[in-house]
């Protein structure tokens, strides 16, 4: 099969495309056939460094998926042959998405949601269960509360943005102002333009916070909480300040979720979470789309087609 592989730590250069051996499914475990690969930062993050996750034998990066069940393991009742899934399969561990095939447990996927191409699909997953998970898991976001995204027309963000206002929530978002009318188009009640005000001089009352962005965001992110309130920080737990008396924060590492991703796949064939795609390229042009996502430049997700 055809794959891109991390040659050596560095920048997008080192993803080489090359053949490799198709897996087979072991116990429990599906073989999807991929049409397309969704693009994340931690794509990025750790091809350049190869720090934060275990690596197999040769080094591959991609966990978001949509595709083709291929063939199933011995114990799988799930799915057969010729089912369409999307999923992120074995997060933070090695799942190598960027190939014509991949194998996971089965509950790693769910079915695609039969609204959305398969390029829409594997725009989701880690992104969309981050949101989810932060959100709905974590915070428990309810009807007539107040959230505030950063980023909010990121990868997660603009997911988040969609998933609070599913739930009811009165959504708050931060980001450039060039992107304000697509937030309020996605959901957005209220949206602040980051280079120009500080959010915490406008934004007080919050139940939850969503932060992408980490450091200095976490800690006046704060400030804007309610008592009781909760912080849900997906950058890493470092910025967290130690005191945070009368008030909740978390750090959330995204977990494979069969469950979630019938939620997620469920709202969006109800018409309430839309996946912006920024940039689709094939897979041969794995490096260009990471260029592309390390400028910080995009609204919502690279995706590579695949198949």
């Amino acid at each position: 099969m055809r794959a891109i592989v991390v040659s050596q730590w560095g920048g997008p250069e080192v993803l080489t495309e090359t053949e490799l051996d198709r897996p087979e499914p072991g116990l429990g475990e599906i073989l999807v056939r991929v049409r397309a690969a969704g693009v994340n930062p931690v794509d990025w993050k750790t091809r350049e460094s190869g720090a934060l996750i275990p690596w197999g034998p040769v080094p591959m990066v991609g966990w978001d998926v949509s595709g083709t069940v291929e063939a199933v393991g011995p114990g799988v009742t799930l799915y057969r042959a010729g089912d369409e899934v999307y999923g992120m399969p074995r997060f933070p561990q090695q799942a190598g998405g960027y190939a014509e095939y991949v194998t996971a447990p089965a509950r790693h996927f769910a079915r695609k949601p039969a609204s959305l191409d398969h390029v829409q699909a594997a725009a989701l997953p880690l992104a969309a269960l981050t949101a989810w998970q932060a959100l709905v898991d974590t915070a428990g976001v309810a009807a007539g509360q107040r959230v505030l995204v950063h980023a909010a027309a990121g990868g997660v963000g603009h997911l988040a943005v969609q998933i609070a206002k599913a739930r009811g929530a009165y959504v708050i978002g931060t980001a450039s102002a060039g992107k304000h009318a697509l937030l309020r188009e996605l959901g957005a009640d209220e949206v602040i333009d980051y280079r120009s005000t500080e959010f915490e001089d406008v934004v007080s009352g919050v139940d939850v916070v969503v932060d992408a962005i980490g450091g200095d965001y976490t800690r006046r992110s704060l400030k804007v909480l309610k008592p009781g309130g909760h912080l849900v920080t997906l950058p890493g737990p470092d910025g967290i300040p130690a005191d945070t008396e009368g008030v909740h924060a978390s750090w959330v590492l995204v977990e494979p979720d069969l469950q979630g991703l019938r939620e997620i796949a469920a709202l969006a064939d109800q018409g309430l979470l839309k996946p912006l795609v920024d940039t689709v390229l094939p897979l041969e042009q794995a490096a260009k789309a990471h260029e592309i996502g390390e400028l910080g430049r995009t609204t919502g997700k690279i995706v590579l087609t695949v198949a």
